[in-house]
């Protein structure tokens, strides 16, 4: 008997275990062989504060600490870039994202290969950061393992039932109990919900592709940012002396082992084309995604409505690895009665009841 089972070895559910960890015994349960073995491990891997919808920027900004005191980040910074043929979702994301202003002459001056017969405007910070997202795993792991927890793989549920004193879940080899759910199984949550006996929130697994490509005509890109086209039509990131381009495609699927439609990733190579004056020549390696969002796009974290004994920590879609550190906090502190860090609408926004 322990006092919270984590169904879910990822972002979610990592970071849950570390902050509940320091309450009480943690069972974190995990499917696959790996821990972090779908999205969480198929992360684009930036840390920029100011990305997402309020409530998700409060989290955001309560987890930079972590990072910085956990060496996590790495300088990067950020760039938008865009034309008179989308000027207003370019200057509606530049403002979101408190980007400055730069010609498009400029930018060229930052990332050479920027085609300014299409590119005229363009938005840069630099407080944007890469995030080591295996180096946070494991942290998380650390305290997890630390405060008494245990973890397994190979273990994905196979039966849950409520108990006179908590929760039991099976999977193929055991049977665990506790006296709190938490439900962090990504792409899957609405079902794990489903068998435990609560209703499902309705959440969209999105599929997102990445490919990797020779640092175009040879340069190096290790000082160049990360490159959104305006309405996030494709981006590009450097990893490794090489670029990681996606079409940034957003393409409703089953909760599965996500992999690269080979079609999607050639348009969105299109549309990353359109802007650069270096064509794609070689594909070095490509990859998938599912990106899992609540009906409004916004995280879910804290106990279902109609049992305080089952907690959501889901929807993380294409946050979770930047806001994990508060995201985690905020479940511990939910539980412990404790008045959460962020703001009370932040709070509100999160909460689970907003769908029931």
């Amino acid at each position: 008997m322990t006092d919270f089972i984590i169904i879910g070895g990822g972002v979610a559910g990592t970071s849950a275990g570390a902050f509940l960890s320091k309450l009480g015994t943690v069972q974190l349960l995990e499917a696959e062989p790996n821990l972090a073995y779908h999205a969480s491990g198929r992360s684009a891997a930036l840390f920029e504060e100011s990305y997402g919808k309020p409530s998700t920027v409060a989290l955001n900004a309560a987890s930079r600490s972590y990072h910085v005191e956990n060496k996590l980040l790495s300088p990067r910074g950020l760039m938008l870039v865009g034309s008179k043929d989308n000027a207003a979702e370019f200057e509606a994301e530049r403002q979101q994202m408190g980007l400055d202003m730069m010609t498009g002459a400029e930018a060229k001056a930052v990332v050479p290969i920027l085609n300014t017969d299409v590119i005229d405007r363009a938005g840069f910070h630099e407080d944007a950061w890469d995030l080591d997202t295996d180096a946070l795993i494991q942290s998380f792991v650390k305290i997890i393992r630390e405060n008494g927890g245990n973890i397994a793989t190979n273990a994905g549920a196979t039966a849950i039932s409520k108990t006179a004193i908590g929760w039991k879940v099976s999977t193929k080899t055991d049977t665990y109990e506790a006296a709190i759910l938490v439900n962090a199984a990504g792409p899957w949550v609405d079902r794990i919900a489903l068998m435990a006996g609560i209703s499902p929130i309705g959440f969209t697994p999105l599929r997102r592709s990445m490919g990797r490509i020779p640092a175009p005509g040879g340069h190096d890109v290790s000082s160049w940012p990360m490159i959104f086209g305006a309405g996030e039509a494709w981006y590009a990131k450097p990893d490794a002396g090489a670029l990681i381009v996606s079409p940034a495609e957003e393409i409703l699927v089953e909760p599965h082992d996500a992999f690269v439609d080979d079609m999607i990733l050639a348009e969105g190579f299109a549309r990353y084309e359109e802007n650069v004056t270096e064509p794609v020549t070689r594909l070095l390696s490509s990859w998938a995604g599912l990106r899992t969002f609540s009906p409004d796009r916004t995280l879910v974290l804290g106990s279902d409505p109609s049992e305080p004994s089952f907690i959501w920590c889901a929807g993380q879609g294409g946050y979770g690895m930047q806001s994990s550190p508060a995201a985690g906090q905020l479940l511990a502190d939910l539980v412990n009665g404790k008045t959460p860090a962020i703001d009370a609408g932040a709070v509100g926004a999160l909460d689970p009841k907003r769908f029931r």
